[in-house]
């Protein structure tokens, strides 16, 4: 079998599916079996509530009943209650069964909820629940961070009038007054981005004040004789009405004692308004409590449900306005315990992450709903873990958090907290030293994360990894791990059975571990092979030697410091006496690089590996063609020789036809290709196929000479490794190997990046996007300079101005972020939030002489502190920080670019770099902001005053950390997602679609409500829904992809923009004109302090803005935006393309409208020109075009002819009525549908 899993079908990760092949037909039909079993009717059961009506509730099988009591405690009628149980003919139900397991329970059943009595940790999960009710509506979670809030605005602009609602309005056409001008900033060609507009005011965020004070009361805990009358806890409460009142938890709910803030008196008042529910009690003292927590409970259930549920990893903001400080009892509390989930409420009950994380992994997944249930769990874990991790890492920097070996200086010190092992990343006992000190230790834990991700994307049965999370915060790198039982018992040196401890220098085997990595080496292409030890014994390897084994004291096998997990990257490692194939060297590379770590990222390895198969199979059919010739022309089939394989070898693709060029220029190479295929699957006992395939296998260093199959070995050119003499010429392969792959990346790669770029396959709009773009291919980001140098010699750069534009942009601001990082490191605690304004001073700001103010308390503690040798670690007490000078910084970026990109910047100062390269400085500060975790404060900056410098302290309201970790996946789900795309691509849309819906199921299924990849299947739907003409249900996915993406990515997101502009076309298809215009007009914003106004996705936003426009017959303004779209199409797409040919006849349907027909030609000529040579004359488009023209021109003569009568006979000329039409909204839709690609027309 021709490495059939790996090599050309991405099918890995199915392991549980037939082989490769299999998969299209046997794999779908047992799927959908499967699929069956999940979809069990749900049903409805009656709840019965003390104090309310009972009412319907529909219930699947599947759910727990803990899940029913999840909706009861956020229905409007039920959500004050948190302690009860559910009976079901008096039997209390267990919390944790799943409904289809409980006897008697069935279609219509009555469910009781029964008052149970309270427990200390019910009385605190009721208070604690009592006050996200309270804070449901208020935002400030979402600005600071916590408990995976984040923001969504939305709601601002639909006013909440999407889908059911807004079918209810007057459905009329919509034309009676809408306000259709934008503000200044958002017109075309505005030079303004005001940064205020990013976070509109919400009404609903002002808040209804229910209480003034609910805190812990002084008098807690309750001393032992109350607590043997059932007293848990005391609360503190002001009521709006300014009334102070002490309240008693106790066993039988809360009620009014008679304690005041000095005096403590237990007993209950009179009366005592003994209530289960402390709303319940609180309504019966405060009027205004009752009258605003039912008006605050009726807001939040109106919210949609995305507004408000939390996201799977907490996303941050990098701005946020001034938000008054309250007291929050709660939120006072976790501070001072270790709140870690929702579950501990409790200080002390810690969870074991080790075991949790590897539980979850065996869990069986012989079927779909095992996999489902064991991927829920997975994915559920990871990101509790990455959760605590993150809050850890942040404990641990801020110092407070014990070292483990507190005798040490700070840089060696490490950590454990709540079961997570903290290390910093410094170079500790010169580990690195050979490998590149502190940059390396910088590195090694990303790399290692790779190694984590995709050993965990594998998923070997038997094989276990460590939960893994790398925190940037303040400066310093965490890693966070989980601990390995028995781990800290044990020195290393007697722990490691597997790998090496000194990068090579001693080795040791196991052969269960070769056998486990074993079923790793196919995925992950890594070679086994052996290396020598210290004694000069040959030990066998399936991983590099850094990759230690440890069995931990629970007999798991666990692997661990996989940083060398891909091959390395030649091109950054120059090695004495190795010459680089002249593709890189023309590159300049070899180049020096800040460590010895780089290495190839997967994708590259897969591109590399696909691309090798194409040339094996072409050289296969070249030479069977060649003994076809040979056995007509009846010569010694060998004295032709085996073909030269050195011509395609090191993968240089001349041009991306290459291939395609190959096959036109040979007769048959098609059929031949066929056969070579067929011979390629066959056992190999024909001689002549089995020399043919063994020539082949050669040409393209595969490892094995039956079939095609590479892999690389991670240790060559690792420092210490060394290799017997029998592997001398496997060895020898090896490295021509790792050069054939560093020269892919710089000859077809990269170039290939910049195709897509070319043809807009590929849109990057920000330093994210970009990143993301060029990971996909498996690009560096340390090749960033190497890319934009490319792009500076593409004869086509003006077509690449956007791209161009925004990696100097991410250069710029990596290189300022790695100047930020050591930066930091100097600055204490108080003085944080003025180094960091200060540094910003210096980054953008024009003011020449940036002045940092220290704080004035500077000089009294610096005598204090001197004593302590021992600080946290992020504690600098020198106050260098101040001397940053701008000019300083620049050169230091500069020079930074230089040494880490090899590109030259000529810019001495920010302004320089802003005029050089047509960056903007909003987009700058956005960039840097988000990729050091800085928070600002949202209102207007003056960056160009210089007089004085654009921030102040006052202005830094927070800083985060910057958290990576593992993104667990849905692997069935993704695969009906996959198949889902690919019948919609095939044109089968109801097929595609209830795949889709289906694949929507299996997500929500195992990643809960909120996830990257349920926003793209939302979107996908929508788009479907749309095209199949169910507008309403477009409507209805699209709004949630917004949201979602809002949630998830973040609100000015590309995805997010682009999001934005779907909804805006379904809004317009239902008749909501003005809401589509808000919709546009906020993407447009975004757009523009995102990346600014050049960029080729601007075109096809102004073109739907636009036509809206002209729709509501807004002639003037509409056609700002149309020109605009044309300029714009016109400099990425050439002059001559059929974009430009669009744009140019939808200025002149507006000037039609405008009855200037002169320019309504002028432009329709331009579009008609265009069709004409690029699809002929008898083309439909060139034709419509044409007829288009003929009415122009007999518009135009009427209008003539009706003038002339005016001039002849002045008043009392007898004048035709003109017909002036305003366009049709089906025509406006019409043409929205065609530039947003959802007609399927052959644009180039």
């Amino acid at each position: 079998m021709v490495n059939g899993d790996g090599a050309h079908e991405h099918t890995e990760e199915s392991d549980s599916k037939q082989d490769g092949n299999g998969e299209a037909d046997g794999g779908e039909e047992s799927n959908e079996q499967e699929v069956i079993v999940i979809q069990d009717t749900g049903f409805t059961v009656k709840i019965q509530a003390p104090g309310t009506e009972p009412f319907d509730l529909q219930v699947s099988p599947q759910e727990m009943v803990q899940e029913i009591h999840q909706v009861l405690m956020d229905r409007e009628d039920t959500c004050h209650r948190t302690c009860f149980s559910l009976q079901l003919d008096g039997n209390v139900l267990d919390n944790f069964a799943e409904l289809k397991s409980i006897e008697g329970l069935q279609e219509g059943s009555l469910l009781k909820v029964v008052e149970e009595p309270y427990t200390v940790r019910e009385a605190r999960i009721h208070v604690r629940h009592i006050r996200d009710l309270l804070k449901s509506l208020d935002p400030s979670d979402a600005y600071n961070g916590v408990d995976c809030n984040s923001l969504s605005f939305l709601s601002i602009f639909t006013d909440g009038d999407l889908g059911d609602s807004g079918k209810r309005k007057k459905k009329g056409n919509e034309l009676e007054q809408i306000d259709c001008t934008p503000p200044e900033h958002i017109l075309p060609g505005s030079k303004e981005r005001p940064l205020v507009p990013l976070q509109p005011q919400n009404k609903d965020w002002k808040p209804m004040q229910c209480l003034k004070v609910l805190t812990m009361s002084g008098w807690n805990p309750p001393p032992g004789n109350r607590k043997m009358h059932g007293d848990l806890m005391y609360l503190y409460i002001v009521t709006v009405e300014e009334r102070h009142v002490s309240i008693t938890a106790s066993t039988r709910g809360f009620y009014l004692n008679q304690s005041t803030t000095y005096t403590f008196n237990p007993k209950p008042a009179n009366p005592s308004f003994l209530s289960h529910s402390l709303v319940e009690l609180l309504s019966q003292i405060s009027p205004a409590f009752k009258k605003n927590f039912t008006a605050l409970q009726k807001k939040r259930v109106q919210r949609h449900p995305f507004e408000r549920i939390a996201t799977p990893f907490q996303v941050y903001s990098w701005t946020a306005p001034q938000v008054d400080h309250a007291m929050d009892c709660v939120r006072a509390e976790d501070a001072y315990t270790s709140r870690l989930g929702y579950e501990e409420h409790i200080p002390g009950q810690t969870r074991d992450w080790n075991e949790e994380l590897q539980t979850t992994r065996e869990l069986p997944r012989k079927n779909l709903p095992e996999r489902l249930l064991r991927e829920r769990a997975i994915f559920k874990v990871h990101s509790d873990f990455a959760a605590a991790a993150t809050r850890g890492a942040m404990a641990v920097i801020d110092g407070n958090v014990m070292a483990i070996n507190p005798g040490e200086e700070t840089r060696m010190q490490m950590f454990i907290w709540n079961n997570i092992f903290f290390s910093l990343g410094f170079d500790v006992r010169d580990h690195y030293r050979e490998l590149g000190g502190d940059a390396a230790a910088h590195a090694a834990p990303t790399n290692d994360l790779n190694g984590v991700r995709a050993y965990g994307a594998v998923d070997v049965e038997g094989l276990y990894t460590l939960g893994t999370v790398v925190v940037d915060y303040r400066g310093y790198r965490v890693t966070a791990q989980s601990i390995i039982p028995g781990i800290l018992e044990r020195e290393q040196e007697q722990s490691v059975i597997y790998g090496s401890i000194d990068f090579g220098k001693t080795v040791v085997s196991h052969n269960k571990y070769l056998e486990l990595l074993d079923k790793t080496s196919r995925p992950l292409k890594v070679q086994r092979h052996n290396v020598l030890n210290e004694k000069n014994e040959t030990v066998e390897l399936c991983s590099s030697v850094e990759c230690k084994g440890i069995i931990g004291n629970d007999g798991r096998h666990y692997i661990l410091d996989l940083l060398r997990t891909f091959p390395p990257d030649l091109n950054f490692l120059p090695v004495e006496g190795e010459e680089l194939p002249p593709e890189s060297q023309r590159q300049g590379f070899p180049r020096q690089h800040r460590h010895r770590l780089a290495c190839l990222r997967q994708e590259l390895i897969e591109a590399f590996v696909e691309h090798r198969y194409l040339l094996f199979m072409k050289m296969a059919a070249l030479q069977l063609m060649q003994q076809k010739a040979n056995k007509e022309t009846k010569t010694d089939p060998t004295s032709n020789g085996p073909l030269d394989p050195t011509a395609t070898q090191n993968g240089e693709c001349k041009s991306p036809l290459e291939g395609k060029e190959l096959e036109e220029s040979i007769p048959g190479l098609a059929q031949a290709k066929e056969l070579a295929e067929t011979l390629v699957a066959e056992d190999g006992s024909d001689p002549k196929s089995r020399e043919v395939v063994l020539n082949a296998c050669k040409a393209v260093g595969s490892i094995s000479n039956t079939s095609f199959d590479i892999r690389f070995n991670p240790d060559i050119f690792s420092p210490g490794v060394r290799f017997p003499d029998d592997s001398t010429d496997d060895v020898q392969k090896q490295k021509q190997l790792l050069k054939d792959a560093a020269a892919f990346l710089v000859s077809c790669q990269i170039p290939s990046l910049v195709k897509d770029c070319l043809d807009h396959s590929a849109l990057p709009m920000d330093g994210a996007t970009l990143t993301e773009a060029l990971h996909q291919r498996g690009i560096n980001v340390r090749y960033l300079g190497t890319v934009l140098e490319f792009l500076d010699k593409t004869p086509a750069k003006a077509q690449l101005e956007h791209f161009y534009r925004i990696g100097i942009s991410e250069l710029i601001t990596r290189c300022a972020k790695h100047i930020f990082k050591t930066y930091l490191q100097g600055v204490e605690l108080s003085a944080l939030s003025a180094a960091v304004s200060h540094f910003l001073n210096c980054f953008l700001s024009s003011f020449p002489d940036a002045v940092a103010h220290l704080p004035p308390d500077e000089l009294v503690s610096r005598r204090k502190s001197r004593k302590r040798r021992n600080r946290v670690p992020g504690s600098g007490d020198n106050t260098a920080w101040a001397s940053l000078t701008p000019s300083e910084l620049w050169k230091n970026i500069v020079s930074e670019a230089q040494s880490y990109y090899h590109f030259a910047i000529e810019c001495e100062s920010v302004d320089q770099v802003v005029e050089k390269y047509g960056l903007q400085k909003s987009t700058l500060l956005r960039e840097i902001s988000i990729k050091t975790g800085i928070q600002i404060l949202i209102k207007e900056y003056n960056f160009d005053s210089r007089h004085k410098p654009a921030f102040t302290e006052e202005d830094i309201l927070n800083i985060f950390p910057v958290v990576k970790h593992v993104n667990p996946k849905a692997s069935d789900a993704f695969h009906f997602f996959q198949s889902g795309q690919a019948k919609v691509q095939q044109g089968f849309l109801k097929e595609g679609c209830e795949l889709i819906n289906e694949a929507l199921n299996l997500f929500n299924n195992v990643y809960g409500a909120m996830h990257v990849e349920i926003c793209a299947c939302l979107r996908l739907l929508a788009r479907l829904n749309y095209i199949m003409g169910d507008h309403a249900e477009a409507l209805s996915n699209q709004q949630k992809a917004v949201l979602m993406s809002e949630r998830v990515l973040g609100i000015e997101h590309p995805n997010t923009i682009q999001e934005y502009m779907h909804l805006a076309l379904y809004c317009f298809a239902n008749g909501q004109l003005s809401t589509a215009l808000k919709l546009l007009y906020r993407a447009r914003y975004l757009m523009l302090l995102v990346c600014g106004e050049d960029h080729p996705e601007m075109a096809l936003l102004d073109s739907n803005i636009g036509l809206v426009l002209h729709g509501v017959m807004e002639y003037d303004l509409s056609l700002r935006f149309l020109e605009n779209a044309l300029t714009i199409n016109t400099k990425y797409h050439g002059a001559r393309s059929l974009k430009v040919a669009l744009s140019h006849h939808l200025v002149a349907r507006v000037y039609e409208s405008k009855a200037e027909f002169r320019s309504a030609l002028q432009h329709e000529k331009e579009g008609y020109t265009i069709y004409k040579n690029q699809m002929g004359e008898a083309h439909e488009k060139t034709k419509e075009s044409s007829e288009y023209l003929k009415y122009l021109t007999q518009q135009a003569v009427a209008l003539q002819r009706t003038m002339n009568e005016i001039y002849k006979n002045g008043s009392n000329a007898s004048i035709m009525p003109l017909k002036f039409t305003a366009p049709s909204m089906a025509s406006v839709l019409e043409q929205l549908n065609i530039i947003n690609g959802i007609i399927f027309i052959p644009l180039r």
